[in-house]
């Protein structure tokens, strides 16, 4: 999966061809990567909107060495050899102001698209003031503590992936996939706001967690107060949460549980790298052991899946899980090279 680094970088690719000129099969190749996915829209959007509210950076400097630039609406020609003729370096801030006559060039040369780049940049330091902006990720298996400029931290939990963007007016995050659990220092001029599968948590001061899954959206307060708000209806009021509270969003609304801060908590042992279950169904088990391992467990029979399973068990350890399963409800595993299949006897 490209990184967010990375498609942004193949949307100024594709904004450079337009603005040099593209032909019909490139417009068609570029229709058909943006529509590829949520994240190429979004890039472009970001990107040609950083154009345009930098005044179409005249910086397209076609074929000169890295770190010149061309002045206001001139345009060197390219050599047999491709170098450009002579042509003073100027500082940025003489460029800003001029577009270019659209023309086509015959390539995209690499000090170019660098120049594009730094415009969008430039655009959205602008727009959002940035103060940070990075991306953090964990492998299958892994968790990871990142503390961030402000002092918040974040805990990701495995096969996760976290993008941050700080700006002077809002600390954004956007939950990509998996789940994490943010620890937030307290800023009421600055709230801290996650954003995943098109809802929105936003903070304060608090300790929450919040789980992209299958079954919908996860949000579990073990401190303080947040606010769940559906991204798409930014003027509908949210829904608030508090200590204790747990929220499953899906597409037909919000489901509610307030729960003990002692069960919260259990929600997130994974923090200290155990599983806790409360008479949960075997096949739930069975799911949360399988987000951390690469040899799976299997409920082969269907019979078994609701048997209501206690305790708490190492995620790196499912063999002793399985040990409990056979010695404990007489369940049958079949041990394999990548799975372990159930079954009643």
């Amino acid at each position: 999966m490209a990184s967010s680094a990375e498609i942004e970088r193949a949307a100024a690719g594709w904004l450079a061809r337009r603005e040099s000129g593209w032909s019909a099969a490139e417009q068609a190749a570029f229709q058909a990567w943006r529509e590829a996915s949520t994240a190429h829209r979004i890039a472009w959007i970001r990107v040609e909107t950083g154009w345009q509210r930098a005044a179409r950076l005249n910086a397209l400097g076609a074929g000169l060495p890295p770190g010149e630039v061309p002045p206001p609406g001139a345009w060197p020609e390219l050599s047999g050899a491709g170098e450009a003729t002579a042509a003073p370096a100027v500082d940025l801030r003489d460029v800003v102001f001029r577009a270019p006559r659209r023309r086509r060039l015959p390539r995209w040369p690499a000090a170019a698209a660098a120049a594009l780049l730094a415009a969008v940049g430039l655009a959205g330091w602008w727009q959002f003031g940035g103060v940070e902006r990075a991306e953090y990720a964990t492998a299958l298996g892994e968790t990871r503590r990142v503390e961030l400029a402000d002092g918040s931290v974040v805990l990701l939990n495995s096969d996760s992936h976290v993008d941050v963007v700080y700006s002077r007016r809002e600390r954004s995050l956007r939950l990509v996939q998996g789940e994490a659990f943010f620890e937030v220092a307290p800023n009421p001029d600055r709230p801290f706001a996650v954003e995943a599968d098109a809802r929105r948590v936003v903070a304060v001061g608090t300790r929450f967690a919040v789980r992209r899954g299958d079954g919908g959206l996860r949000v579990a307060v073990a401190e303080g107060r947040v606010h769940l708000q559906d991204a798409a209806q930014p003027g509908t009021a949210p829904t608030r949460l508090i200590a204790g509270m747990v929220a499953v969003a899906r597409r037909d609304g919000v489901q509610l549980r307030q729960r003990s801060v002692g069960e919260v908590e259990d929600l997130l042992s994974w923090r200290e790298g155990m599983l806790v279950f409360r008479s949960t169904p075997l096949a739930e088990a069975v799911a949360e052991f399988n987000r951390y391992n690469a040899h799976k467990l299997v409920v082969d029979d269907p019979s078994i899946a609701d048997i209501p399973v206690g305790g708490g068990f190492r995620w790196a350890n499912t063999e002793a899980f399985v040990r409990v399963l056979e010695q404990s409800f007489g369940l049958h595993a079949e041990r394999g090279d990548d799975e372990t299949r159930l079954r009643a006897e």
